[in-house]
């Protein structure tokens, strides 16, 4: 049996299902949390959408947000956890207790991040080389026959060119390409998807201002080719509801000539320390440097966590090293090439 039929039989003993979402949600993450709320609704289930965080405004424009709940419900059967195989991601159901309970249940993951493995805990795991975790549900929908409702569609047709950067990322193969043109066939509108995004995407003012403050805060390396910004936790606080800090500003920093990658650094009460990276086309170092400090994700979009409340800017001293080092294996891959 492979994991497609084992993930299969899970969802047909399960009655009460529910689909986890790590603290970091973003277009994939809950993308492929209504498609699989939409798909296994029609196959007769009872869905549950979970993430220990409030899902941000920027992500309102995808239909049934307002379903995904913080808690963990009492009673379920299954849990499937998307778009991350990484446990420490779930920290806030982590403190509280209640990631055991997910524990002790069976559990499907269904992920895109190739890295890793999976989670160890689980019964099965699903990580499949792929432009967005929607991509790798719509093969297992097809493969099983399961049903595809046209809300089921649009959502994964959002995960995917949310991840894909629109279908430009380095990730968008042949088959993302098919998939969002099989979807298309099925009803979706990508004019529509791109308006209901487009009119969230309108901006509190107050941010404009914002945006100026972070953009003046920016500071480069010596050696120019890292460009990084920290945000303090008072800013999260105020900020965080209306966008992400960090989006605002990651951009158009990396826009800078000379700049290969952008980190934005956030700084929380407890000592936690975030960091988001970007990298410019050519110089995908994001995932390998994400590893060395706790985290993962894509070569050209990763982040990571450090909770054991090292000092920032030696944290900044430790990445920017890192980074420049992987920068020069990169320019001496090519030269060897040349």
């Amino acid at each position: 049996m492979n994991n497609y039929q084992e993930a299969d039989k899970l969802i047909a003993d399960a009655k009460n299902i529910v689909v986890l979402q790590a603290d970091n949600p973003d277009g994939d993450s809950l993308g492929s949390s209504l498609a699989l709320e939409a798909i296994l609704s029609e196959k007769g289930k009872n869905v549950h959408m979970v993430c220990a965080v409030n899902i941000p405004a920027y992500l309102q424009h995808l239909k049934g947000w307002a379903r995904v709940q913080n808690d963990i419900p009492n009673q379920f059967d299954l849990s499937i956890i998307v778009d991350t195989s990484t446990e420490s991601l779930f920290e806030n159901f982590n403190k509280n207790g209640s990631f055991a309970w997910v524990k002790s249940k069976p559990c499907i993951v269904i992920d895109h991040h190739t890295e890793t493995e999976g989670l160890e805990f689980a019964s099965t795991n699903i990580n499949e080389k792929a432009a967005a975790t929607s991509e790798v549900i719509y093969r297992m929908a097809k493969k099983l026959k399961w049903p595809l409702p046209i809300d089921a569609c649009e959502m994964m047709t959002a995960s995917i060119m949310s991840d894909s950067l629109g279908l430009i990322s380095e990730s968008a193969s042949a088959e993302t390409i098919r998939v969002v043109a099989d979807l298309v066939e099925e009803g979706v509108s990508l004019a529509k998807l791109d308006s209901n995004r487009r009119e969230t995407m309108q901006k509190d003012p107050t941010l404009l201002s914002y945006k100026g403050e972070l953009l003046q805060r920016v500071k480069y390396d010596d050696s120019g080719k890292i460009a990084y910004v920290t945000i303090p936790w008072k800013e999260i606080e105020k900020y965080s509801p209306l966008y992400n800090p960090s989006m605002l500003v990651m951009d158009d920093i990396r826009l800078v000539e000379g700049v290969d990658l952008v980190i934005a650094y956030k700084t929380y009460p407890d000592g936690k320390i975030t960091g988001k990276i970007r990298c410019n086309y050519g110089k995908g170092i994001a995932s390998k440097l994400a590893e060395n400090f706790g985290g993962g994700g894509h070569p050209y979009a990763s982040g990571f966590k450090i909770t054991n409340n090292t000092n920032l800017e030696e944290t900044i001293k430790s990445v920017n090293s890192k980074a420049l080092e992987l920068l020069e294996k990169i320019e001496d891959q090519k030269s060897e090439i040349i």
